[in-house]
């Protein structure tokens, strides 16, 4: 029972590792996009993923990209569409494959691999660029354009009726051209 509850305990540091190597999840906790708890999501969502796969023989890697994309939306409100999230769910494949296989030695060494990993952390800076700055200007030359199509159909009107009283009883002012 002891070994059987140690090495469940390995699987659950495999995923760990492989959750929190993860630069999707990095960014979703580091800049709050899961609220003020989003470590706390994150570790729980390595509890979760790892139950996962206890409660569902013979997983696909469909079915673990769908649930954890997921919950990646529903606790992170976190769209994952930067190609990532087959080859996490290959990983959590893998090392899920070698706890049912008992290749223990060759998980712990896959843990060790990923931990490692871990110290290179995704950073996101705004920090202006030149491409930053390059489409401000086309803001800008854009804005000029629509300000000059607009000046142009403000010239296509029709012309104006001559000064004076309306026949509601309103004076017209108009700006001499």
């Amino acid at each position: 029972m002891a070994a059987s509850a140690a090495s469940r305990e390995l699987f659950k540091e495999g995923v760990r590792a492989v959750l929190h190597t993860w630069p999707v999840l990095q960014i979703a906790v580091d800049n709050g996009f899961g609220g003020v708890y989003g470590q706390q999501k994150a570790d729980w969502m390595v509890d979760v993923v790892q139950q996962f796969f206890h409660d569902n023989a013979d997983l696909q890697r469909c079915e673990v990209e769908d649930f954890i994309a997921e919950l990646m939306d529903q606790e992170f409100d976190t769209v994952v569409d930067d190609g990532s999230l087959p080859q996490l769910c290959d990983s959590l494949m893998q090392v899920f494959s070698q706890w049912q296989q008992g290749a223990l030695q060759q998980l712990k060494h896959t843990i060790d691999t990923l931990t490692q990993k871990k110290s290179q952390r995704a950073k996101v800076t705004a920090a202006p660029t030149q491409s930053d700055d390059d489409s401000d200007d086309e803001t800008q030359v854009m804005e000029c354009e629509s300000s000059e199509q607009s000046s142009v159909s403000r010239k296509d009107p029709p012309p104006p009726p001559p000064p004076g009283e309306e026949e509601d009883g309103w004076t017209m002012v108009r700006k001499k051209k």
